[in-house]
Order: C-alpha cells, then structure tokens, then sequence
C-alpha cells in the first residue's frame, strides 16, 4: 500500500544534483518522480524510483544522506474540485499532510504523492473515496 520515497539532502551548489543523478543513472535506477526543495544551503529531493533500495545504497556509497520514506501514491480524476475534496476527507480524520507533489504515470488521471502525519489512518479512510491508491509495485514497473 506505501511507495518508498527516496529522500536526498545535496548542498545547494552547482553541479550536485547532476551528481545524484549520475550515481542513479550509473545505478540503472530510473527516476518515476520527483521533487526538489531548497534553501540558501541545501536541498532536499525526494524521488520515487524504480527500485528505491538499490538508489539508497547507490547514493550512500557515493557519498550522498540518502533515506527511505514511506508515502501515499493516489490517483484522482480530473475534474474540478477532486484534489479540495481530497483534502477535505484527510482534514476531516484530523490527517496532517506533510508535504505533497505530483506524480506522473502516464495516464489521463491526475496522481500525486502525498506524505502524512499517519499514513495508515489517511489510506483508511481514502479507501472509502473514488480516489485508488497507487502500489509500489506499479511504480517500480514505470
């Protein structure tokens, strides 16, 4: 039911975030999504990749903070008002979302990624929307 996220703090300088993505490339671990975050010193990129481990321990043995997260993958039509009736029903379970960015899988659906206060508790209750809840396994095989 979770993706594990891999999560990457780089210095904010040139160069480094083409680093992180030579040592996956070199790795053969393909990117599905990501996200990218900054301050004046570092940033924070949270990827999901087709085999999240094998980043991991590619980007720890080059050097790099690298971790595994768990967070939500949810598909949702596009239509207007899906993603604020979304939030509704997390905000309604007293769920606080962390952080959230927005997935490509390739299909005419909207999808994002979303992390939360209590990832079991908010993929309960999304289970009783029209919302699917994206597997693991389907982003490993993108």
């Amino acid at each position: 039911m979770y993706i594990k996220q891999l999560s990457v703090f780089i210095e904010n300088r040139e160069g480094r975030l083409q680093e992180v993505l030579d040592v996956l490339k070199k790795s053969n671990v393909n990117i599905v999504s990501l996200s990218l975050a900054d301050t004046s010193d570092y940033g924070l990129l949270r990827l999901l990749v087709n085999n999240p481990q094998a980043g991991k321990e590619a980007l720890s043995g080059n050097g790099f903070s690298a971790m595994l997260t768990d967070v939500l993958g949810i598909r949702l039509s596009h239509r207007v008002g899906q993603l604020q009736e979304l939030l509704e029903v997390i905000c309604k379970a007293n769920i606080n979302i962390e952080y959230m960015y927005a997935l490509s899988t390739g299909t005419d659906d909207a999808s994002i990624v979303i992390k939360t206060s209590d990832l079991e508790k908010a993929a309960e209750v999304l289970r009783g929307t029209d919302v699917e809840l994206i597997s693991a396994t389907e982003i490993s095989g993108m």
